[in-house]
């Protein structure tokens, strides 16, 4: 997930810079994406790791940067909420229209010019988790 996040194509029209809310956003766009083709009762136990495992490193990332603990709480219940409003937007995203979607993305990427070119690759990333296994994804990743 981290390296489709890190394609330097999705932030063509951005309007300034990246940082690290950006590239956090598009984790958790693809993550949820993730989450929403994987998901069955089969799956539940290793997506549970594997979410447990995403937040996790995400809190020590922020332990990195230089946050207190009283910051870094109140930055993972943020993280937290987008995230779970993302899975809420994508959900239903193979039902919703061209111009439905464009809207569910642009209220999590606000700085972004051309959200259809957005649309346009959550719509291929979407159809190519859908042709692939979670094992795909799980091969020759140590274990959680």
């Amino acid at each position: 997930m981290i390296n489709y996040s890190r394609n330097k194509d999705l932030y063509q029209s951005l309007n300034r810079e990246d940082n690290f809310s950006d590239r956090l956003t598009f984790f958790l766009i693809h993550f949820a994406f993730f989450l929403k083709n994987f998901k069955n009762k089969e799956n539940k136990d290793i997506l549970q790791k594997i979410y447990d495992f995403n937040f996790r490193q995400l809190e020590l990332s922020i332990r990195e940067i230089g946050y207190g603990d009283q910051s870094i709480n109140k930055k993972m219940k943020v993280y937290l909420n987008l995230f779970h409003a993302i899975v809420s937007e994508v959900h239903f995203w193979d039902e919703l229209n061209k111009s439905e979607k464009s809207k569910k993305l642009s209220a999590f990427l606000e700085d972004f010019d051309n959200i259809d070119n957005l649309v346009e690759y959550f719509d291929n990333f979407n159809s190519n988790l859908m042709k692939k296994t979670l094992n795909f994804f799980l091969k020759g990743v140590s274990k959680l």
